[in-house]
């Protein structure tokens, strides 16, 4: 488990570690290290009531990794703003496009004072791209994308990342407002990869509603046709919204339940 981190001025980040934080409990069930004794223990207090999480977790990683290998190496998208960025881990966003494209330009984007640290202290970019590091909440994609702008070309395609964050909004419509204000300031071309928790899994939803009542900030799973709302008016990539793992995979799905709970699509904007 980590130390209190170091800011990237060297100084402490003020990190809370009273409550349990989702970034650090997603790098834990990932195997990483980076989390606190109160992450381990609601991690495995979600994990006995789903002991699918970790299935889970990996699954949606891997959805991450392919969509954005698709969009640098098949649809031609050199800029990549990721919401929600989580903590860092093996084949980040920056690094799975510019092994495609090493000219690719990369924005992060959280407003968790660890995952910032620990992002501009470990994700560097290739000589030719760039890469850099907004502090900002889901709910100002006005600030977000203004900060964005800083190093991508608003007036180009843009890649949009929205790895398991949406959930952090509980009001649906919110939710929808908020990716349709992403969409709607970039131009034909861009596309948004999202994977979203849902609802399909009783026993995921019965460890989701107990984590959301320790203190953490709470995650909705929401019904499918919700999920699949969040493309309203962009165009869907075969094979349209599935469960992460059947996304393009790169081995046959394993078919466990845990695979139906986290689903996947990318879209492009006409």
């Amino acid at each position: 488990m980590t130390d209190e981190p170091l800011a990237a001025d060297g100084g402490r980040t003020g990190i809370d570690r009273s409550v349990p934080n989702s970034a650090r409990i997603w790098n834990y069930w990932l195997g990483g290290q980076d989390y606190y004794e109160v992450d381990r223990v609601a991690g495995d207090a979600y994990r006995e009531m789903f002991p699918g999480i970790e299935l889970l977790a990996r699954a949606s990683r891997g959805f991450l990794v392919r969509s954005v290998r698709y969009l640098a190496e098949e649809a031609g998208i050199r800029q990549f703003l990721d919401i929600g960025t989580g903590l860092p881990t093996a084949d980040n966003t920056h690094q799975v496009a510019q092994r495609a494209a090493p000219e690719s330009r990369v924005v992060y984007v959280d407003n968790d004072p660890l995952v910032l640290a620990h992002a501009r202290a470990l994700l560097t970019s290739t000589p030719e791209g760039a890469t850099d590091y907004v502090d900002a909440d889901l709910r100002n994609p006005d600030t977000i994308l203004a900060e964005a702008a800083r190093t991508l070309d608003l007036d180009r395609p843009v890649g949009v990342i929205l790895s398991g964050t949406l959930g952090h909004i509980p009001d649906y419509g919110e939710a929808r407002s908020i990716v349709r204000r992403l969409m709607d300031a970039l131009p034909s071309g861009s596309h948004l990869s999202l994977n979203d928790g849902a609802d399909t899994q009783p026993a995921a939803n019965e460890a989701q509603e107990r984590y959301n009542a320790s203190g953490a900030v709470p995650y909705v799973l929401r019904p499918v046709e919700w999920i699949a709302g969040f493309f309203d008016g962009l165009e869907l990539v075969e094979p349209g919204l599935v469960p992460c793992p059947r996304w393009r995979p790169d081995r046959e799905p394993s078919g466990d339940p845990a695979e139906e709970v986290n689903f996947g699509a990318v879209g492009r904007k006409p």
